[in-house]
């Protein structure tokens, strides 16, 4: 693992996702290594060699968050890194963040597949519009061990118990769902009483990602390679288009929130 300290005058960045003001990112690259990772695309914006997993930066620097810069808006923590990954432990950005912010009248979303987030409970508690955001897209363990290196089924869900348990508002996020690996409906059963709400988001294959993941695909669940050849590489989105219509009656009748 190549890791670097960098510094920084600031760790944000005005965002271009919808509904979100800023985005935090306090680390660049993602010890997470998740095969399909969306934010791969940072390899090519660093002077990294290695491969998307094989690498961090850590950003070090002396900004301070102000409250006229925070009201009213919501910040998102992380959008292409995992902001309690492995090094958080040591470096503690994130905390260092977050306990600038306790006292500022905003909206806050973090985004996280790891426990460690426990760790600032004390703090989390204490800002009155967060949202906590989990990954989980399967609960099959040698599927997410062959995809992700770290963090567990059994912990993301002991996670979203924990955070329940101290009134933080949980949301799981059901991402990427991966053609018929995923079962959203298995996941649901397992999480729902530690839950407040679904987003639920497909699988997307660009470039180098999608060889690897076709490749995946082809050498572990041959049986499935012709219809994600179908989807991926003739670009037939029938299977997507009829599962949001199946996720959206299943959740409508079951009355779960959630948004795809």
């Amino acid at each position: 693992m190549e890791v670097k300290e960098l510094n920084v005058n600031r760790f944000i960045s005005k965002s271009e996702i919808e509904g979100i003001d800023f985005v935090i990112n306090s680390y660049v690259g993602c010890p997470n290594g998740c095969m399909y990772c969306y934010a791969s695309f940072m390899k090519n914006l660093t002077k990294h060699n290695e491969e998307w997993g094989e690498f961090i930066d850590i950003k070090l620097s002396s900004y301070k968050l102000k409250s006229v810069s925070v009201t009213n808006k919501t910040y998102l923590m992380s959008s292409t890194t995992d902001c309690y990954n492995l090094y958080e432990e040591k470096y503690k950005l994130t905390r260092n963040i977050l306990s600038q912010l306790v006292n500022f009248d905003f909206n806050l979303i973090i985004e996280t597949k790891n426990k460690l987030i426990l760790r600032d409970l004390d703090l989390l508690k204490k800002i009155k519009n967060l949202k906590v955001v989990i990954s989980l897209n399967t609960l099959d363990d040698k599927v997410r061990c062959d995809l992700e290196k770290y963090s567990s089924i059994e912990s993301r869900i002991e996670t979203l118990k924990e955070l329940t348990n101290n009134n933080i508002y949980t949301i799981l996020n059901i991402s990427p769902i991966m053609p018929y690996l995923t079962d959203y409906k298995k996941i649901i059963d397992e999480t729902k009483d530690y839950v407040k709400e679904y987003h639920f988001a497909f699988l997307e294959l660009k470039n180098d990602t999608k060889r690897k993941f076709l490749k995946y695909i082809n050498d572990n669940y041959k049986e499935y390679y012709l219809e994600y050849a179908k989807i991926y590489l003739l670009n037939d989105n029938t299977y997507f288009t009829n599962l949001k219509i199946e996720i959206e009656n299943y959740c409508k009748s079951n009355n779960i929130k959630y948004s795809i």
